[in-house]
């Protein structure tokens, strides 16, 4: 199985907005290597949280990976502005373009890493054909919309089978990341499954950042170096 850095991603859905620059400034004391930023519109998924703004505020402020995922529906319409913003990743549901191909390649023209995203019940194999495209792609632990949610465990399944089909189809490369629920208890679990990337955001923010980034790389490393 292909092994790549782990990397941890605090989710700034659960950071204090009103004390945004302070929790960045705590992320990067704790050694994490991106920031997760959760775009969610009220229509795509039930929530709506914070839009390029937001963005263009943070990246004067840290010199880490922005990370935006998009829940959004027609995606497309907003990825320029994103890009402008600042985001260094964008992510976009499969379940939310009609045209997935031309989406991913409208990121990849404006210079961004870009990546395709699963719903936890999302067929595998809708992004098969698409996975060459891609730098990433991120597998929902939960039903995107709210944090705070358990870990779905068939994520554990979905992860190795993904792993695998990108390692024999000659796509090593690309990365997976795991979104939600994620907390170090079963980062180690995650991590055996083939995801190297791991978003967390009540599993960092309920407590000091300095010591559960730590922490949740120290067990996802120790599942790392368990895989064959």
């Amino acid at each position: 199985m292909t092994q790549h850095p782990v990397q941890i991603a605090p989710s700034l859905l659960s950071a204090n907005f009103a004390r945004l620059e302070d929790d960045v400034r705590r992320c990067e004391a704790g050694g994490a290597e991106i920031l997760h930023v959760d775009v969610m519109d009220g229509h795509f998924v039930p929530n709506i949280t914070i839009g390029p703004l937001v963005v263009e505020a943070l990246r004067p402020v840290t010199s880490l990976v922005l990370d935006c995922h998009l829940m959004i529906s027609h995606p497309d319409r907003y990825i320029a502005a994103f890009a402008a913003a600042g985001a260094d990743w964008i992510s976009v549901h499969v379940e939310a373009t009609q045209h997935l191909h031309r989406t991913l390649s409208l990121v990849r023209e404006h210079g961004k890493r870009v990546g395709a995203v699963l719903n936890p019940v999302t067929p595998l194999s809708s992004v098969y054909d698409a996975a060459e495209y891609c730098d990433f792609i991120l597998l929902m632990s939960v039903n995107p919309g709210f944090g705070g949610q358990k870990f779905i465990t068939s994520f554990l399944r979905r992860a190795a089978a993904l792993r695998d089909f990108l390692d024999v189809n000659g796509l090593e490369r690309v990365e997976i990341e795991v979104d939600g629920g994620v907390v170090a208890d079963n980062a180690e679990a995650i991590v055996r499954a083939g995801a190297n990337i791991l978003v967390s955001g009540s599993g960092v923010f309920r407590g000091h950042p300095a010591e559960t980034i730590p922490a949740l790389r120290k067990a996802a490393e120790r599942g790392q170096s368990q895989m064959v």
